[in-house]
């Protein structure tokens, strides 16, 4: 979220509804459109309350959404890491090209996929997980640790890593269905509108603009929270980067020179197949 842009954009759309609704100040009734003020203030409450559960019901679930794309990363990171540490304890040369590739999943991740994310696209698949599994179908268990202990873990963190990723792309960007967009659009414009009959030539200005800025810098900063969450692999403050991942790769390379483990990646650092 650029917040520059978003304190800019309440900013003005509060401007331009005070100045709207100080203008149509000066056409209204000298007390008012209504005769019972407090028949409106509560027909205005039960329309702003039906507004405020449709909210938080759709802020709930954009939240969701985003909490569930940033488990599913960090996720992804763990099981990366483990599966490095499973294929060293696998024979040769198995071990070292199954290291070799989990490098560039990861690479991939971070040079490929996460730049698709923030585009608004969603990756169809990681091609190194293909190939992970190609080579792991090459591999022929020796000791019976390996057989019993580490292949079946490797089975098990594929599993996790598979659908870490699938949590991570899926819930990631539009989540909230249009209908429900255009609800919230509807019901925000009849906030709106209402709100319009409540000015006032006998009040003073400084309580007609505060009616006014109040109610749509809340509405505008809602919206805006919503499509953030909505889309989390924005560029912005708060937006999701793949610091898991790069962590993760660092502690690779890191953890393969103090054990003097030789990782040749067939990909390049941003993850693509080397020529």
């Amino acid at each position: 979220m650029n917040l520059w842009l978003t304190a800019l954009i309440v900013l003005g759309a509060t401007a331009l509804w005070v100045f709207v609704f100080l203008w149509l100040r000066r056409f209204s009734p000298e007390d008012g459109f209504f005769t019972d003020g407090d028949r409106a203030a509560g027909v205005f409450g039960v329309l702003a309350t039906g507004f405020a559960i449709l909210l938080g019901f759709v802020i709930y679930l954009a939240f969701l959404s985003y909490d569930t794309a940033r488990t599913g990363a960090r996720r992804e990171a763990a099981d990366v890491i483990q599966q490095f540490e499973m294929a060293q304890l696998l024979p040769q040369p198995a071990s070292k090209r199954l290291s070799g590739l989990l490098v560039c999943y990861g690479r991939a991740v971070v040079g490929i996929e996460w730049p698709q994310l923030e585009a608004g696209e969603k990756p169809p698949f990681n091609p190194w997980g293909i190939q992970l599994f190609a080579a792991f179908r090459s591999v022929k268990p020796i000791t019976p640790a390996q057989q019993n202990g580490v292949y079946p873990k490797w089975l098990d963190l594929t599993s996790d890593r598979e659908q870490a990723r699938v949590d991570r792309v899926q819930a990631g960007s539009h989540i909230i269905p249009a209908p429900l967009w255009v609800l919230l659009f509807v019901t925000a414009a009849l906030v709106f509108v209402f709100s319009f009959l409540f000015v006032d030539r006998s009040e003073g200005r400084l309580a007609q603009a505060t009616i006014a800025g109040t109610l749509v810098a809340m509405l505008v900063t809602s919206l805006l929270v919503i499509r953030f969450l909505d889309h989390p692999y924005s560029s912005g403050v708060g937006g999701l980067k793949p610091i898991d991942m790069s962590r993760v790769l660092q502690q690779i390379d890191a953890g393969a020179k103090v054990l003097g483990v030789h990782v040749s990646p067939p990909c390049d650092p941003a993850g693509r197949p080397l020529r």
